[in-house]
């Protein structure tokens, strides 16, 4: 079960559980106490201060100091989280209270019941800080155990956490929506976890179809012989390659008084071995993670239907594994895709732009009024950008709208350009364009304009390059722990959201 999460408004003195968090910040001459911090100092008789300056308590981001009460309150541990240096004119940006939250409930395992002073840290709206508590203490509480064999006697997340608020009634909905957004971050973490043996394409359609039934979506699932008579030939080529066929998720959400239509396209590549252009072996096994984007839109328009926004939401996602065989797809083959352009295939590791295109041109037919797309595209986002910032690419207006969202979110993103004289590189003798660019440079940028070719001139689109982000393959950092991490989620809802109150 899933960690709860309440709100309260009651004195500290009169609350109990098996640990209390505050929040203290680093400053040029050691930690900066928070008003929560303060609080328990006061609770605990002006012990704790001095005791996290005699344990070298820093301040600094994802730093927990944990010390004992001996009795002296309500709560036997007093675990104190870096915010990090404050910002200018005091008070801490959502983001760090987010990751200071999720460090928190890392750190906490092995207790049950956790009470957070985190949201009295200052700095942003009394809401934007509850959310970022509330999202930080629910996916710092993540794990994914469907696959240990033994797990008894160990020690488990917190199961509780209340958040204490000056106004408990006023924080019901907001906490809510928090619920909400966990428990859709936790869905994308735990497809993208699962491994390929048991989240095949038609597995992973399954799964989707369940989540979208049961948050009352239309559901259309295509199988191959659909799939060929709906001129899919680009998920068709590199689904061939596996006895697993290959499948397309429609999910379809209309909420009342719609003020716009949305379309999502997520990348679902349930293994990527690279097909007959294979991957070195080294690393091989974190391509489990190449349906990330699908996971992400699959959980996002569910997302959506639950908080009732009023937008229509289609859901498009391809779903395919790219395993050599003798029925492979292969370099110098040429495909034909449902908009009826032809690649020539010079890579068939450049797989997922090759299904995003029938997915991207089956969305456009939707006349939707923006197109939004994740995927795990390419690994020049890492070389670019790094492991924790998504690239992002597309029509001007939408892409910076994105990035806007992203900063709100929490979810590092970078607007990206899509210089003209890279389109070059795709120029292909024997068909439209190629797949891939024999030329490494501009990689990421080069992937974005394969995609633009199904995409119709004036459609607004963004395109979210995940390939680092959406897959921590280090230690736990914040509330992001080793695996599915869930991006984008929460930045295509706010997208979205935004699309909304642009209306």
């Amino acid at each position: 079960m899933p960690p709860t999460i309440s709100a309260t408004d009651r004195p500290l003195e009169k609350l109990s559980a098996d640990a209390v968090v505050v929040g203290i910040g680093k400053g040029p001459d050691g930690p900066l106490p928070t008003p929560g911090a303060e609080a328990v100092d006061r609770l605990l008789g002006g012990r704790l201060l001095p005791a996290l300056a005699d344990l070298a308590a820093r301040g600094a981001e994802d730093e927990v100091t944990r010390v004992a009460a001996l009795g002296q309150g309500p709560f036997p541990v007093v675990a104190a989280v870096g915010l990090g240096a404050p910002q200018t004119g005091g008070g801490y940006a959502p983001d760090a209270v987010r990751r200071a939250a999720g460090a928190a409930s890392r750190a906490l395992s092995g207790r049950g019941s956790v009470v957070t002073l985190l949201a009295a840290v200052g700095g942003t709206p009394d809401e934007l800080r509850l959310h970022a508590v509330g999202e930080g203490s629910l996916l710092g509480a993540y794990e994914f155990t469907a696959y240990k064999s033994d797990t008894a006697g160990r020690p488990v997340p917190p199961r509780e956490f209340t958040v204490v608020v000056p106004d408990a009634g006023a924080a019901k909905g907001p906490l809510e929506r928090v619920r909400a957004v966990a428990d859709a971050v936790a869905l994308v973490r735990d497809l993208v976890n699962t491994p390929p043996n048991d989240l095949f394409p038609a597995e992973l359609a399954a799964r989707g179809a369940a989540a979208g039934k049961r948050a009352g979506l239309d559901v259309e699932v295509l199988d191959e012989a659909a799939l060929a008579a709906g001129g899919y030939g680009g998920v068709l080529a590199v689904g061939g390659g596996s006895t697993r066929g290959p499948r397309v998720l429609r999910l379809t959400y209309r909420g009342k008084r719609a003020r716009k239509k949305v379309a999502l396209v997520g990348k679902g590549i349930t293994f990527d071995s690279g097909g007959l252009s294979i991957k070195p072996a080294a690393n091989m096994h974190h391509m489990t993670s190449d349906m990330a984007g699908a996971a992400a839109v699959i959980a996002t328009v569910c997302l959506v239907a639950q908080l009732g926004l009023p937008v229509e939401v289609t859901a498009t996602v391809p779903m395919a594994e790219n395993l050599p065989s003798g029925s492979a797809y292969r370099p110098a083959d040429v495909v034909t895709f449902r908009n009826g352009k032809k690649a020539e295939i010079t890579n068939t590791d450049a797989e997922g732009r090759v299904i995003l295109a029938d997915a991207l041109a089956r969305a456009a037919e939707d006349s939707p009024d923006a197109i939004l797309e994740t995927s795990t595209l390419t690994g020049a986002q890492l070389v670019a950008l790094g492991s924790r910032t998504a690239g992002v690419m597309g029509s001007d207006d939408l892409r910076d709208a994105v990035v806007a969202a992203s900063a709100r979110s929490g979810e590092a993103m970078w607007a990206m350009p899509m210089p003209a004289e890279l389109r070059r590189g795709l120029d292909s003798p024997v068909a439209d364009f190629v797949n891939a660019n024999a030329d490494r440079m501009g990689g990421m940028l080069v992937g974005a304009h394969f995609l633009a070719e199904f995409v119709p001139d004036g459609l607004p689109w963004a395109h979210i390059d995940i390939a680092g982000p959406s897959y921590n393959t280090g230690a736990p950092w914040g509330y992001t722990p080793k695996g599915g991490t869930g991006v984008p989620v929460r930045t295509l809802l706010a997208t979205i959201e935004d699309l909304i109150a642009d209306q």
